[in-house]
Protein backbone atom coordinates (compact mmCIF):
# COMPACT_ATOMS: atom_id res chain seq x y z
CA UNK A 1 0.00 0.00 0.00
CA UNK A 2 1.22 3.48 -0.84
CA UNK A 3 0.71 6.34 1.59
CA UNK A 4 2.79 8.86 -0.30
CA UNK A 5 2.19 12.37 1.03
CA UNK A 6 -0.18 11.22 3.77
CA UNK A 7 0.23 12.54 7.31
CA UNK A 8 0.04 9.95 10.08
CA UNK A 9 -0.02 10.79 13.79
CA UNK A 10 1.02 7.95 16.11
CA UNK A 11 1.01 8.08 19.91
CA UNK A 12 3.51 5.85 21.67
CA UNK A 13 5.49 5.52 18.46
CA UNK A 14 8.92 5.28 20.03
CA UNK A 15 8.94 1.60 20.88
CA UNK A 16 7.31 -1.75 20.17
CA UNK A 17 4.17 -1.81 18.04
CA UNK A 18 4.10 1.96 17.67
CA UNK A 19 7.67 2.09 16.39
CA UNK A 20 6.94 -0.69 13.90
CA UNK A 21 3.92 1.23 12.60
CA UNK A 22 5.99 4.38 12.28
CA UNK A 23 8.61 2.52 10.26
CA UNK A 24 6.07 0.86 7.96
CA UNK A 25 4.14 4.04 7.21
CA UNK A 26 7.40 5.89 6.57
CA UNK A 27 8.53 3.22 4.11
CA UNK A 28 5.16 3.56 2.36
CA UNK A 29 5.81 7.25 1.76
CA UNK A 30 3.92 8.88 4.62
CA UNK A 31 4.99 11.72 6.87
CA UNK A 32 4.78 10.39 10.42
CA UNK A 33 4.43 12.55 13.52
CA UNK A 34 5.10 10.66 16.75
CA UNK A 35 4.48 11.59 20.36
CA UNK A 36 6.00 9.45 23.09
CA UNK A 37 7.26 9.94 26.63
CA UNK A 38 10.49 8.09 25.76
CA UNK A 39 13.45 9.46 23.77
CA UNK A 40 12.77 9.12 20.06
CA UNK A 41 14.58 7.45 17.17
CA UNK A 42 16.50 9.86 14.98
CA UNK A 43 14.80 8.69 11.77
CA UNK A 44 11.31 9.81 12.76
CA UNK A 45 10.00 12.61 10.51
CA UNK A 46 8.69 14.53 13.52
CA UNK A 47 9.16 13.27 17.06
CA UNK A 48 7.64 15.07 20.04
CA UNK A 49 8.64 13.93 23.50
CA UNK A 50 5.84 14.42 26.00
CA UNK A 51 3.27 12.80 28.28
CA UNK A 52 -0.14 12.51 26.60
CA UNK A 53 -1.84 12.44 30.01
CA UNK A 54 -1.15 16.18 30.12
CA UNK A 55 -3.74 18.24 28.20
CA UNK A 56 -1.29 21.09 27.56
CA UNK A 57 1.13 18.63 25.96
CA UNK A 58 -1.61 17.35 23.64
CA UNK A 59 -2.50 20.90 22.66
CA UNK A 60 1.10 21.88 21.98
CA UNK A 61 1.75 18.69 20.01
CA UNK A 62 -1.37 19.31 17.89
CA UNK A 63 -0.32 22.90 17.20
CA UNK A 64 3.12 21.78 16.07
CA UNK A 65 1.74 19.01 13.85
CA UNK A 66 -0.65 21.41 12.11
CA UNK A 67 2.00 24.11 11.77
CA UNK A 68 4.28 21.57 10.13
CA UNK A 69 1.84 19.66 7.89
CA UNK A 70 -1.43 21.62 7.83
CA UNK A 71 -3.53 18.44 7.85
CA UNK A 72 -3.90 14.94 9.29
CA UNK A 73 -4.93 11.89 7.29
CA UNK A 74 -4.65 9.17 9.93
CA UNK A 75 -4.50 9.07 13.72
CA UNK A 76 -3.30 5.95 15.51
CA UNK A 77 -3.92 5.98 19.25
CA UNK A 78 -1.36 3.41 20.35
CA UNK A 79 0.14 4.72 23.61
CA UNK A 80 -0.72 2.89 26.81
CA UNK A 81 0.67 2.30 30.28
CA UNK A 82 0.07 -0.60 32.65
CA UNK A 83 0.32 -0.36 36.42
CA UNK A 84 -0.49 -3.75 37.86
CA UNK A 85 -1.17 -4.29 41.54
CA UNK A 86 -3.70 -5.75 43.91
CA UNK A 87 -6.60 -3.55 44.95
CA UNK A 88 -4.99 -2.50 48.19
CA UNK A 89 -1.80 -1.33 46.44
CA UNK A 90 -2.90 0.67 43.41
CA UNK A 91 -3.55 4.30 44.34
CA UNK A 92 -6.33 6.50 43.01
CA UNK A 93 -4.04 8.79 41.03
CA UNK A 94 -2.19 5.80 39.54
CA UNK A 95 -5.45 4.25 38.34
CA UNK A 96 -6.54 7.59 36.89
CA UNK A 97 -3.21 8.05 35.12
CA UNK A 98 -3.64 4.74 33.28
CA UNK A 99 -7.10 5.87 32.14
CA UNK A 100 -5.80 9.30 31.11
CA UNK A 101 -3.15 7.79 28.86
CA UNK A 102 -5.22 4.91 27.51
CA UNK A 103 -8.70 6.40 27.06
CA UNK A 104 -8.90 10.13 27.78
CA UNK A 105 -5.93 11.14 25.62
CA UNK A 106 -7.26 9.35 22.49
CA UNK A 107 -10.57 11.18 22.90
CA UNK A 108 -8.91 14.57 23.43
CA UNK A 109 -6.45 14.11 20.56
CA UNK A 110 -9.31 13.18 18.24
CA UNK A 111 -11.15 16.31 19.34
CA UNK A 112 -8.10 18.55 18.83
CA UNK A 113 -7.32 17.15 15.38
CA UNK A 114 -10.91 17.00 14.15
CA UNK A 115 -10.85 20.30 12.22
CA UNK A 116 -7.77 19.13 10.30
CA UNK A 117 -8.79 15.63 9.19
CA UNK A 118 -8.85 15.26 5.40
CA UNK A 119 -11.47 13.52 3.29
CA UNK A 120 -11.06 9.79 3.72
CA UNK A 121 -9.41 10.19 7.11
CA UNK A 122 -9.25 7.28 9.53
CA UNK A 123 -8.55 6.65 13.19
CA UNK A 124 -7.14 3.35 14.44
CA UNK A 125 -7.22 2.71 18.19
CA UNK A 126 -4.96 0.04 19.67
CA UNK A 127 -6.77 -1.83 22.41
CA UNK A 128 -6.01 -5.32 23.74
CA UNK A 129 -7.61 -8.70 24.31
CA UNK A 130 -7.47 -7.62 27.96
CA UNK A 131 -10.50 -5.47 27.21
CA UNK A 132 -12.56 -8.67 27.42
CA UNK A 133 -10.37 -11.18 29.29
CA UNK A 134 -7.98 -10.79 32.24
CA UNK A 135 -5.35 -12.06 34.59
CA UNK A 136 -5.51 -11.16 38.28
CA UNK A 137 -4.60 -7.63 39.37
CA UNK A 138 -4.87 -5.95 35.96
CA UNK A 139 -7.91 -3.74 36.65
CA UNK A 140 -6.51 -0.37 35.55
CA UNK A 141 -5.11 -1.66 32.26
CA UNK A 142 -8.26 -3.68 31.50
CA UNK A 143 -10.43 -0.64 32.26
CA UNK A 144 -8.36 1.58 29.96
CA UNK A 145 -8.49 -0.95 27.14
CA UNK A 146 -12.20 -1.52 27.64
CA UNK A 147 -12.60 2.24 27.47
CA UNK A 148 -10.79 2.68 24.17
CA UNK A 149 -12.67 -0.25 22.64
CA UNK A 150 -15.99 1.36 23.53
CA UNK A 151 -14.71 4.78 22.51
CA UNK A 152 -14.08 3.30 19.05
CA UNK A 153 -17.69 2.53 18.20
CA UNK A 154 -18.91 5.73 19.87
CA UNK A 155 -16.58 7.88 17.75
CA UNK A 156 -17.40 5.87 14.62
CA UNK A 157 -21.05 6.86 15.00
CA UNK A 158 -20.37 10.48 15.94
CA UNK A 159 -17.90 10.93 13.07
CA UNK A 160 -19.84 8.88 10.52
CA UNK A 161 -19.35 10.19 7.00
CA UNK A 162 -16.32 12.19 8.03
CA UNK A 163 -13.76 9.91 9.72
CA UNK A 164 -13.76 6.13 9.94
CA UNK A 165 -12.80 4.76 13.37
CA UNK A 166 -11.69 1.20 14.04
CA UNK A 167 -9.88 -0.72 16.77
CA UNK A 168 -7.24 -3.46 16.90
CA UNK A 169 -7.02 -5.74 19.94
CA UNK A 170 -3.67 -7.54 19.98
CA UNK A 171 -2.98 -10.56 22.12
CA UNK A 172 0.55 -11.66 22.99
CA UNK A 173 2.82 -9.62 20.73
CA UNK A 174 6.53 -10.25 21.18
CA UNK A 175 8.27 -6.87 21.00
CA UNK A 176 11.71 -8.13 22.06
CA UNK A 177 12.63 -10.87 19.59
CA UNK A 178 12.97 -13.32 22.48
CA UNK A 179 13.20 -17.03 21.68
CA UNK A 180 10.16 -18.19 23.62
CA UNK A 181 9.51 -21.77 24.69
CA UNK A 182 7.79 -24.37 22.56
CA UNK A 183 4.89 -24.28 25.01
CA UNK A 184 4.51 -20.51 24.63
CA UNK A 185 4.31 -20.88 20.87
CA UNK A 186 2.27 -24.06 20.62
CA UNK A 187 -0.50 -22.87 22.97
CA UNK A 188 -1.54 -20.44 20.23
CA UNK A 189 -3.79 -21.96 17.55
CA UNK A 190 -1.60 -20.11 15.03
CA UNK A 191 1.41 -21.91 16.56
CA UNK A 192 3.49 -18.79 17.05
CA UNK A 193 3.54 -15.55 19.00
CA UNK A 194 2.45 -12.31 17.43
CA UNK A 195 4.85 -9.78 15.98
CA UNK A 196 4.52 -5.98 15.84
CA UNK A 197 4.32 -6.26 12.06
CA UNK A 198 1.08 -8.27 12.42
CA UNK A 199 -0.52 -5.22 14.02
CA UNK A 200 1.16 -2.67 11.78
CA UNK A 201 -0.07 -4.32 8.58
CA UNK A 202 -3.64 -4.37 9.85
CA UNK A 203 -3.42 -0.73 10.94
CA UNK A 204 -2.28 0.20 7.44
CA UNK A 205 -5.16 -1.72 5.90
CA UNK A 206 -7.67 0.00 8.19
CA UNK A 207 -6.28 3.38 7.15
CA UNK A 208 -6.35 2.57 3.44
CA UNK A 209 -9.18 2.96 0.94
CA UNK A 210 -9.37 -0.83 0.75
CA UNK A 211 -11.21 -0.74 4.10
CA UNK A 212 -13.54 2.16 3.24
CA UNK A 213 -16.66 0.16 4.23
CA UNK A 214 -15.28 -0.81 7.65
CA UNK A 215 -15.90 1.42 10.67
CA UNK A 216 -16.71 0.96 14.35
CA UNK A 217 -15.09 -2.48 14.45
CA UNK A 218 -12.73 -4.15 16.93
CA UNK A 219 -10.47 -6.67 15.20
CA UNK A 220 -8.63 -9.20 17.36
CA UNK A 221 -5.05 -10.15 16.44
CA UNK A 222 -4.09 -12.88 18.90
CA UNK A 223 -3.30 -16.03 16.94
CA UNK A 224 -6.66 -17.47 18.01
CA UNK A 225 -5.87 -17.58 21.74
CA UNK A 226 -9.11 -15.92 22.86
CA UNK A 227 -11.09 -18.59 20.96
CA UNK A 228 -9.35 -21.55 22.61
CA UNK A 229 -11.35 -23.16 25.44
CA UNK A 230 -9.25 -24.95 28.06
CA UNK A 231 -10.67 -26.99 30.93
CA UNK A 232 -8.99 -28.85 33.75
CA UNK A 233 -6.79 -31.65 32.36
CA UNK A 234 -7.09 -30.39 28.77
CA UNK A 235 -3.83 -30.28 26.78
CA UNK A 236 -1.90 -31.62 29.76
CA UNK A 237 -2.96 -28.66 31.93
CA UNK A 238 -4.24 -29.23 35.45
CA UNK A 239 -5.66 -26.59 37.73
CA UNK A 240 -4.20 -26.85 41.23
CA UNK A 241 -5.47 -24.02 43.45
CA UNK A 242 -3.22 -22.87 46.26
CA UNK A 243 -5.06 -23.51 49.54
CA UNK A 244 -3.12 -20.65 51.14
CA UNK A 245 -4.11 -18.12 48.46
CA UNK A 246 -7.18 -16.07 49.41
CA UNK A 247 -9.97 -16.19 46.86
CA UNK A 248 -10.38 -12.42 46.87
CA UNK A 249 -7.62 -9.86 47.35
CA UNK A 250 -8.39 -6.54 49.01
Amino acid sequence: MSFKGKVVVITGGGRGIGKCMMEQFTRAGAFVAVIDIAPGPVYSDFYYRGDIADQSILEDFTNQVIARYGKVDYLINNAAVSLWGILSDLKYDEFMYVLQVGTVAPYMLTKLLLPYFTDGAAIVNISSTRSFMSQPDTESYAAAKGGITSLTHALAISLGGRVRVNCISPGWIDKTGTEWSVEDREQHPAKRLGRPLDVARLAMFLCSEESSFITGQDIVVDGGMSKLMIYNEDFGWKYEPDPNEPRYRY
